[in-house]
């Protein structure tokens, strides 16, 4: 299975040129950003007993900013008439059990034409290709199927737990690039999404993806490779967050459990050879109590018992409720918030039997999770940033033909990675930076290259558009303008849309400036209430409508260039 000759970069290097988007480059970090600093301070209280404080339009919006990418009015709205945190949570965690459609080709265009998958046909089943352009293409199509159901989900926990996983178990395009590969494994988490940890640890060993990406399909007795197993324990399942955690000598023997497997690249399934496996005695080190694991004529029985003895250690339930943590709540988990928090959730992990959606649901409906000081606390990802604009303001990704919708998905999809967060792409097998690297953990998102590309993606979004062939992707200022109860009333709008808008409250000053903006400098309410019912009484004057549009789009524009919406 030879590596591509052609790649992603080059791929995007293309659109870059012809459709003049921003430069992709490396992080340069600012480890000290006076914008952000108070969310450093922050020491968040409260346990797991559940949160029965006010429920109101507050307190739902907090919920939704964490476990979807960013949620419209009536969203929000719906969520918060519920009537308590028990019955939202309940609501969120009610994902839907069939798969979304697959991904199709929409990629077909003058330049290139898949030899086999007709337009508007699924390549998920399709053979792979060889043809490394084609596979790129298909890749990049799953990659946009992906981000379009990040941005139409449902107001539920389905794909942000999927994002959580493909950072858990991180693989990346580039060096599994077969698109149907990378459609399997996402598929693979999003069904595994709120089941069973110990299940999915088992499925993700043996599916195609992670067996490419980490070596597993080379594994075998006459030439061991420890990469995986290494990793199931280190990134997966143990940590290393104490210092008493397994060995080297650990690694080496659970590499020997796990020699044999093979894909088989007609189907895209994983098979046991057995003429490729160590059927020798496989003894574990005093962490493992000195386990046994004897040769097995069924590799799957001989991982069972590999995963049955690493899921006996009580790391393995507090290190993944560390990492649930620091993706849904804050990254700062000081003593007492692992005495009265993370120890609760891994005993219930483990009381459940590994299930996920106890652990998370009891997370999320806590009084902890519901601590004032945890609303607006970290620095939102940039999927958040990206795709919750777009969620926020109610706006679907256009697509008038196949290859427009491939394109516009591209688009996004490469801000992402100015972002420095491409779905598909993490750094490498750990997972991006900002849910692990101590000290600096979420402020990774924000450097000199990534606070400019933010800032150039919403500008774009608010003052002009986003270009296809035949689309625009832009906002619709007026419209969102129009939902709230009363839009000619420039203070009750502003504060409206601020509360949708922004997790935290801003200084009197800041909202003056703001509301000066729809005043055209004014002080007279009046100039933005005329301007308003003057459009409103008649939508087709051009003078009236381009007077509203000009200074909602201003004002939006600035709104999005603030400090606070870059928090979460």
């Amino acid at each position: 299975m030879a590596g591509p000759t052609f790649t992603r970069r080059d791929l995007f290097r293309k659109f870059a040129q012809k459709y003049h988007l921003p430069p992709q480059s490396a992080p340069a970090f600012l480890p000290v950003d006076e914008g952000f600093a108070e969310a450093n301070t922050l020491t968040i209280s409260g346990g797991l007993t559940p949160y029965n404080g006010p429920w109101a339009y507050e307190q739902a919006a907090h919920l939704l900013r964490r476990i979807t990418f960013g949620a419209t009015k009536s969203q929000v709205e719906a969520l918060a008439a519920l009537g308590g945190a028990d019955a939202a949570v309940d609501r969120v965690l009610d994902v839907p059990t069939s798969p979304p459609a697959p991904p199709i080709n929409n990629y077909n265009n003058p330049e290139l034409t898949d030899p086999v998958v007709k337009p508007g046909e699924t390549w998920v089943t399709a053979p792979i290709d060889f043809n490394a352009e084609v596979e790129f293409y298909r890749i990049e199509s799953w990659r946009g199927w992906w981000i379009n159901l990040m941005v139409e989900s449902p107001p539920d926990i389905r794909e942000k737990m999927t994002l959580f996983w493909h950072n858990h178990f991180a693989v990346r395009t580039e060096a599994v690039f077969f698109g149907r590969v990378l459609y399997q494994h996402n598929q693979l988490l999003r069904q595994n999404a709120l089941g069973n940890f110990k299940s999915l640890v088992k499925a993700v060993t043996l599916d195609p993806a992670m067996l490419v990406f980490l070596n597993g399909y080379l594994n075998s007795a006459s030439a061991p490779d420890e990469n995986y197993a290494r990793e199931l324990q280190e990134l997966f399942t143990i940590g290393k967050d104490n210092p008493d955690h397994y060995t080297e000598e650990d690694v080496q023997e659970a590499a020997r459990v796990l020699t044999g497997w093979r894909i088989n690249v007609t189907d895209v399934s994983s098979f046991f050879n057995p003429l490729d496996h160590d059927f020798g005695q496989k003894k574990f080190s005093a962490f493992y109590n000195g386990t046994v694991i004897n040769g097995n004529l069924s590799g799957s029985a001989e991982l069972d018992d590999l995963l049955d003895m690493i899921f006996q250690k009580n790391e393995v339930a507090l290190y993944t409720c560390r990492k649930l943590y620091r993706f849904f709540v804050y990254y700062k988990i000081d003593a007492a918030t692992e005495t009265n928090v993370i120890e609760p959730l891994a005993q219930i992990f483990r009381d459940n039997n590994y299930d996920i959606r106890p652990v998370v649901e009891a997370l999320l409906k806590s009084e902890h999770f519901f601590n004032a000081l945890n609303t607006g606390c970290y620095i939102k990802n940039p999927l958040d940033h990206v795709l919750g604009t777009l969620r926020n303001f109610n706006t679907s990704l256009p697509g008038s033909t196949l290859y427009d919708e491939w394109l516009m998905r591209l688009y996004i999809n490469y801000f992402t990675g100015t972002l420095q967060m491409l779905p598909g792409d993490p750094p490498n097998v750990a997972g991006w930076p900002a849910y692990r690297q101590s000290p600096a953990y979420y402020r990774y998102w924000i450097t000199g290259d990534t606070l400019r590309n933010r800032n150039v993606y919403t500008d774009a979004l608010t003052l002009a558009n986003i270009p296809t062939e035949n689309d625009m992707l832009k906002i619709d200022h007026i419209t969102f303008a129009a939902q709230f109860d009363n839009p000619q009333d420039p203070n009750a709008l502003l504060d409206d849309m601020l509360r949708l808008l922004l997790p935290v409250p801003i200084s009197a000053v800041k909202k003056n400036l703001l509301k000066s903006i729809l005043l055209s400098g004014q002080a007279n309410d009046a100039y933005w209430t005329t301007a308003w019912n003057d459009y409103v009484n008649n939508p087709s004057n051009q003078m009236a409508y381009d007077t509203v549009w000009f200074r909602l789009a201003f004002l939006h524009k600035y709104i999005l260039n603030l400090p606070e919406f870059q928090l979460a």
